[in-house]
């Protein structure tokens, strides 16, 4: 299953994010590695929201990796949310769909 993990961030992220940044990146590359986590970023124009990608049976998995966070543990997350997402198109969709099965 796709579960997006939204971080809103706080207003001092960008000012503070470099002392924290090289273990939340270490954090974050782990949990690609183990297959848990797609993509991550954040948005730009503002810099204001963080997104992240986790294909995982369970959003437990996420509650973890926001607990073991730096960014969290910090105060650079202001509030976070983690929602499923159901994807149907695309080649890493986790629920495809196609037309012609309809």
């Amino acid at each position: 299953m796709h579960y997006l993990l939204f971080y809103n961030v706080s207003s001092d992220y960008l000012s503070r994010r470099a002392e924290f940044r090289k273990e939340h990146l270490q954090l974050a590359w782990q949990a690609h590695e183990r297959g848990e986590l797609i993509l991550g970023g954040a948005l730009a124009d503002p810099v204001d929201c963080s997104l992240l990608l986790f294909n995982v049976a369970s959003p437990d998995v996420i509650e973890r990796f926001v607990a073991a966070d730096p960014y969290m543990k910090n105060g650079l997350i202001a509030s976070y949310r983690i929602r499923p997402w159901t994807t149907v198109v695309g080649d890493l969709a986790a629920n495809p769909v196609r037309p012609e099965t309809l």
